[in-house]
């Protein structure tokens, strides 16, 4: 014969957990509102005992909250489970060290120049400095080294991967 646990039994944060979970469910069947759900939410928070929890629920029906030793959470039904969005195709290639570099110096030698220029009086031959790392840079990237072309080429790679047609 199962022995009835004591309602002075003392209650876990999990059993705590489980019950605000219930009176979600029953909030969002519309069985109170959301004034009386602040009022249980808070004597649930201060609940010491199981039976402190089973005065909250005693004018409700099915879900309650589970007290067993399996630490069970409130039956509720199943949630569908999202449809997984297919991986992203890999990059068709990575950045070459040079590459690199040359991206993370460019702002600063275009920032430079300016620089130079506006407050030494330098002449304006000094803008050819990152006009040329530039044209560097480029021949680096190649063809398409802005990026947009291949976030286009991706883009269309995902629609095949997923079966969409290309349009």
């Amino acid at each position: 014969m199962n022995e009835v646990p004591s309602p002075e039994l003392r209650i876990s944060d999990r059993d705590r957990e489980t019950a605000l979970t219930a009176l979600g469910e029953h909030m969002s069947a519309g069985r109170i509102d959301i004034d009386e759900f602040g009022e249980r939410s808070a004597q649930i928070t201060a609940a010491k005992t199981r039976g402190d929890l089973v005065r909250v629920f005693a004018d409700l029906p099915e879900p309650h909250p589970r007290f067993d030793q399996t630490w069970q959470t409130v039956s509720a039904p199943p949630v569908p489970q999202a449809t997984a969005e297919p991986p992203a195709a890999p990059r068709a290639t990575s950045w070459s060290p040079a590459q690199r570099v040359l991206a993370g110096v460019m702002p600063l030698v275009w920032i430079a120049a300016i620089v130079l220029m506006v407050t030494t009086g330098i002449s304006w031959l000094i803008i050819l400095v990152p006009i040329g790392l530039t044209a560097v840079g480029k021949s680096l990237w190649g063809q398409n080294w802005h990026g947009h072309d291949r976030h286009r080429r991706e883009l269309r790679d995902r629609r095949r991967y997923r079966g969409e047609v290309d349009g």
